[in-house]
């Protein structure tokens, strides 16, 4: 998926704290959405701590930030109150949204291939369009360059 403008893919999915998140719902806030492999890893922990330190950054912007993994709703529950984070997630148990966005993807380690969710995120602007990918997401210092992308919206 490349920069061009694109319209995200409309999604329902069942979010922490109870009940579901319609992406269309959401307009005219902007959206940012990072996909990350799994609850309570080292990465994924780091990623979402530094996105739930900048929250409040993101929503004096008016902008809304979720997490999406394949964990159950169950697990991210479990993941925030151990980590005390602050960003609502989102649960692709069946990864449609993930192949949706395409970030399921054929992944290697240790020498086997399987399927997995390849870390990135996408800004979404106020009208639905994608207006900023970022595949392969590499962790330090991602949150303030998304940070710094949505001020420039």
């Amino acid at each position: 998926m490349s920069d061009t403008q694109q319209s995200a893919p409309d999604f329902t999915l069942p979010v922490t704290g109870g009940g579901e998140i319609t992406l269309s719902s959401m307009r005219p806030s902007p959206i940012v959405l990072f996909f990350y492999p799994r609850d309570d890893t080292s990465g994924c922990t780091i990623e979402n701590e530094a996105f739930s330190a900048l929250l409040p950054e993101f929503n004096a912007l008016g902008v809304k930030v979720y997490g999406i993994s394949k964990d159950s709703i169950a697990s991210h529950d479990k993941f925030m109150a151990k980590k005390d984070l602050t960003v609502p997630l989102l649960s692709d148990e069946n990864s449609d949204v993930c192949e949706k966005f395409g970030v399921w993807k054929e992944k290697s380690m240790y020498g086997k291939t399987f399927m997995g969710i390849e870390r990135s995120t996408f800004l979404i602007d106020a009208h639905g369009e994608i207006a900023k990918s970022w595949p392969k997401v590499k962790v330090p210092g991602h949150a303030e360059d998304v940070l710094a992308a949505v001020k420039a919206l």
